[in-house]
């Protein structure tokens, strides 16, 4: 490698860099997973420092029981912080778990993502690519009630299929409902699972040039999956502090103290730290992973394939399957009840048409009897009114 003696300036391209990536901005899209209740809005919320999405009523979550369907909602917003603005999208997946019969549930989700990159490598094949529209997912939070036991079935099969798509981060939804000694036991059954399972989860990249970055890296690595207390609200502590937090009658839980959950640590990974790292990992892995595929298996040009099967269409057949089924039940049941009536009325018929065989025969044996008796009589009466007149 040449080394330059008198600088011509090579070294000032990070600078120029900075200076085009400062005027353009940037974007991040982050998705939320987990079922209704867990905090997914209020964590957005309080990552980002502003009110994104308003809180639902969960109140009226069990409303639309008839649909059985997992939404998405696409969220947008521009945050700016020392005149650098970041284009945030946040895409929520409200109803995911919400249900006994959860079959199915994480298509929508999954779908939507490979919708993204197959929207994305669409564009890149236009002969004009100007402005392209990117919603290529960067981060998936997935959110995990802390039961305190394990990971549910559901758990595991979304997350093996998030994992191969998107880099995935699990959390540990309101940790201050745990004990510490229950959270850490909780953290390394999860852990367990996830490598016996072999589900892909994001690791930080750790730079043995950077000792720091390194460090910062294997905390974060060890943390994992992140335990989280959101909440949005000022609350006063013991020590006259004010500080963001839920406050209980023993004391308060607060959100930014690393002694009571890993969200420092988490915003640091999504924000301070490892953002283009995401972004690049979504960008020349997954991305990269899915044109691969694609291109091997299709034409240049030529349209995806879209799978016909919808849980909500599911549902509506297998309905009407079992209607169906219940209606041929119903009928052949009529049709034994008819063909058993008929049996018996064809038995009674025959019946009676043996009774007046019966008496028929009976009616020609007496008609026989009467003729043969009448004769005789004829005779003698006969004889008897000629012998008078003699």
């Amino acid at each position: 490698m040449a080394t330059i003696n008198n600088a011509i300036g090579v070294s000032n391209l990070p600078n120029q860099r900075h200076k085009i990536v400062a005027k353009r901005g940037g974007h991040f899209t982050l998705m939320v997973v987990g079922e209704s209740g867990l905090g997914k809005t209020t964590l957005i919320n309080t990552l980002f420092s502003t009110e994104l999405a308003a809180v639902k009523d969960y109140k009226r979550r069990f409303v639309k029981q008839m649909d059985k369907t997992t939404e998405i909602d696409i969220i947008k917003a521009e945050l700016e912080e020392k005149q650098f603005k970041v284009k945030l999208t946040v895409i929520d997946t409200p109803g995911f778990g919400d249900y006994v019969n959860n079959r199915d549930s994480w298509t929508p989700i999954v779908d939507f993502i490979d919708d993204q990159h197959e929207s994305f490598m669409r564009q890149e094949q236009q002969p004009q690519r100007g402005e392209k529209v990117d919603m290529r997912v960067h981060a998936c939070l997935y959110f995990i009630r802390p039961t305190g036991h394990t990971l549910k079935p559901l758990d595991i099969e979304i997350m093996k299929r998030l994992g191969t798509r998107v880099n995935l981060i699990p959390i540990v939804a309101k940790a201050d409902t745990l004990t510490p000694q229950d959270l850490a036991s909780f953290k390394a059954k999860i852990r367990e699972v996830i490598k016996a399972q072999g589900i892909r989860v994001y690791t930080p990249p750790i730079e043995t040039d950077d000792e720091p970055s390194a460090e910062q890296a294997k905390l974060l690595i060890a943390s994992m999956p992140f335990s989280i207390i959101g909440s949005t609200q000022e609350v006063p502590t013991a020590d006259g502090r004010t500080v963001k937090g839920r406050e209980y009658l023993w004391g308060v839980a607060e959100v930014e103290n690393e002694d009571h959950c890993d969200f420092k640590k988490l915003r640091a990974l999504l924000i301070r730290t490892h953002m283009l790292d995401l972004i690049s990992t979504s960008e020349e892995s997954h991305y990269e992973n899915y044109r691969q595929a694609q291109m091997e298996t299709r034409k240049f040009g030529e349209p995806k394939v879209k799978k016909v099967e919808n849980p909500k269409f599911k549902e509506e057949e297998e309905a009407l399957r079992k209607r169906f089924t219940e209606q041929v039940k119903m009928e052949e049941a009529r049709f034994r009840q008819w063909e058993q009536h008929l049996i018996a009325e064809r038995d009674r018929l025959n019946k009676d048409l043996e009774q007046a065989h019966g008496s028929i025969k009976s009616l020609e044996v007496e008609l026989d009897g009467l003729g043969q008796g009448g004769g005789a009589g004829y005779g003698s009466t006969a004889s008897r009114q000629t012998a008078g007149r003699r």
